[in-house]
């Protein structure tokens, strides 16, 4: 089979600009604060025209200039979001809500300067309702991620073919049928388990599920093969068993290790990277340190961290079975639905607290993971929203990044075990804004294989954001002094300018 990735190529602009004298922050093109002049024209970066007298040009002097933002996972259309907006009615009312309209939804994402934004977690047959909802989305361009390990009949070739040939076929034509921009796969099997009325979770990657000799581990290698075999833009996306679960560091280790040599990116690792249970000799607590070693070594491999950041939201996953764990565990209300599909999400509101020793260790186990991980190419920004913060809380993540006193205060508040355990405590490095350029929009870019993204290059998408340097990152990521996307102002200081319909990213394979 071949692959081709498309979008809808619409011209967004015909109008000609020059953004002059700005500092340019472009890692895929080597930038690092390069001050220099960037021409757009018909909503595509230029290089320097022949007759620029004919360029209205925007001053930029004394300005940040970086491709837009690029959210790589993240939860915005669906079932499951519908869902998320109706289950706590007193998060819906706070502004912004914690799960927002789709309207709003591009309005908050574009006025942070962010253009591009792709829901991880759509069960195959909700991919048209998803779509519906999508094409209300403004400003952002969007694509979405299927659950088609969920699928009936992709599990049962998963388990007869190792050969690979019928689950290419079938995947190739998942992500076809359902407009799809790469396959998802959430707690590997678990569905299987879940549909029998067992635990989903709790279980290594060797167990067999229910009535197959396929184990999750057999699941996500072959699905992983099949994925790069039919050549999709992005490498299988992984959320992986037990969830959530102490003691799981383990288990991400062994989803590693599977993938030795074969490309897969692993979602919302903070949430699979704790000790503990009966294995750990210590209680609750970090293990990003083995984990982090192998990522390290390990090319292949890409991951987003899922940072949980304190205050009220809203859990949203495509493991229902985890879901239902964390609502027992709460004693909070929750929500399960698509069972009758093939896949589902459990949802339920969650609230993380500083002192409360389960939220201080994920708050610090996630930066624990963006400060140990080598590579920032490899490594991307998230919260995977809105299951551990509300993605305008961005601004707020990356000065804890990028300001290691600011980080140090916020330690000082949470609660004690941690503070005395947790290896942050002795962690001094900072996030440059070449590196918060890297991991918000040139890292998501490549990883998502969106070759007109997330750089300034000429032929890219004219995805600009120009912000005022402020020694408080916060500030300064929060409200950008203009957004464009598409070569269209879209977002000035906070206010929205325009409200261009953005465009559907969608992964066509074709049979060969």
């Amino acid at each position: 089979m071949s692959m081709t990735s498309v979008v809808d190529d619409r011209s967004t602009d015909s109008r000609q600009f020059v953004i002059a004298g700005g500092t340019i922050h472009d890692p895929a093109h080597g930038r690092d604060g390069v001050v220099a002049d960037l021409w757009v024209e018909n909503g595509r970066i230029i290089a320097p025209p022949a007759n620029p007298q004919d360029f209205v040009q925007i001053d930029a002097r004394g300005r940040v200039v970086m491709p837009g933002g690029v959210d790589l996972h993240s939860h915005v259309a669906g079932p499951k979001v519908n869902a998320g907006r109706r289950i706590a009615p007193h998060l819906a009312r706070r502004s912004p809500a914690a799960v927002p309209t789709i309207h709003s939804t591009g309005a908050l994402y574009a006025a942070l300067g962010y253009t591009t934004v792709f829901d991880a977690a759509i069960a195959t047959a909700a991919a048209g309702v998803a779509h519906l909802e999508l094409a209300e989305l403004p400003i952002l361009d969007k694509g979405i991620y299927l659950l088609a390990a969920d699928d009936a009949e992709i599990l049962t070739a998963l388990d007869r073919d190792d050969t690979g040939r019928e689950v290419q076929r079938l995947v190739a034509d998942a992500v076809r049928s359902g407009q799809g921009w790469a396959v998802k796969v959430a707690n590997p099997g678990g569905p299987a388990f879940w549909k029998r009325g067992r635990r989903g979770d709790h279980r290594d990657l060797d167990t067999p599920l229910p009535g197959m000799a396929l184990t999750g581990r057999m699941l996500l290698e072959r699905l992983a093969r099949a994925v790069q075999a039919i050549r999709l833009p992005h490498p299988l996306h992984v959320h992986t068993a037990n969830l959530g679960l102490p003691g799981n560091w383990r288990t991400l280790l062994e989803t590693m290790r599977t993938f030795d040599g074969i490309p897969a990116h692993l979602a919302h690792v903070q949430f699979h990277s704790y000790t503990g249970g009966d294995l750990d000799a210590d209680t609750f607590g970090s293990g990003v340190a083995p984990v982090v070693e192998w990522f390290n070594t390990h090319p292949e491999l890409t991951l987003d961290v899922g940072q949980v950041l304190f205050g009220d939201t809203v859990a949203m996953t495509g493991d229902s079975a985890a879901a239902e764990h964390l609502a027992h565990a709460t004693g909070v209300p929750w929500m399960s639905h698509d069972l009758h599909l093939e896949g589902g999400c459990g949802v339920l509101p969650i609230s993380y607290r500083e002192k409360s020793l389960v939220h201080a260790w994920q708050w610090a186990i996630g930066l624990e993971w963006f400060l140990t991980a080598a590579d920032p190419w490899r490594l991307v920004l998230s919260t995977d929203h809105p299951n551990g913060a509300h993605f305008t809380a961005y601004p707020h993540l990356m000065r804890l990044l990028g300001d290691a006193a600011f980080r140090r205060e916020a330690f000082a508040r949470i609660h004690p075990a941690v503070r005395k355990r947790s290896p942050l405590a002795g962690i001094t490095r900072e996030y440059s804004l070449q590196e918060l350029c890297i991991i918000t929009r040139a890292a998501p870019a490549r990883i998502a294989g969106l070759p007109q993204k997330g750089h300034l290059g000429v032929g890219a998408d004219a995805d600009i954001t120009v912000y005022r340097p402020d020694p408080d990152l916060s500030q300064m990521f929060a409200m950008p002094a203009q957004v464009f996307k598409g070569g269209i102002l879209v977002a000035e200081d906070g206010e929205l300018r325009s409200l261009p319909a953005g465009r559907v990213l969608a992964a066509r394979v074709e049979a060969s």
